[in-house]
């Protein structure tokens, strides 16, 4: 499998599994709490996969940067938190800068 897919992956299982936190209600909720627990293991383990082929710096870059902004977009749009200049401004600025960390070297 493409190590772009398995990042790909990687990124939506841990976005998944932090959704799930937040609807885990502190993890009193079965159901959300498992995919907590389920989400972020596959994550993990695909993470380690890409690993084999990726240098470390730009993978957990591009996982964490990518995850964060995914978060942050689903909170504004099915949580409706605030959409603040801040906030979008500092989007731009964790997409610009996984960017550069790939411009700079990949391997």
């Amino acid at each position: 499998m493409p190590v772009a897919l398995l990042l790909s992956l990687a990124i939506l299982t841990e976005v998944a599994g932090t959704v799930a936190l937040r609807q885990s209600d502190g993890f009193t909720r079965l159901l959300p709490s498992a995919v907590v627990v389920v989400g972020y293991g596959i994550s993990f383990w695909l993470l380690a996969l890409v690993l084999k082929e990726l240098s470390i710096g730009i993978t957990y870059a591009v996982w964490s940067a990518a995850g964060t902004a995914l978060i942050a977009t689903i909170g504004i749009v099915a949580f409706d938190e605030p959409a603040t200049a801040l906030k979008l401004a500092s989007l731009a600025l964790i997409v610009a800068g996984v960017i550069g960390l790939n411009l700079g070297g990949a391997h």
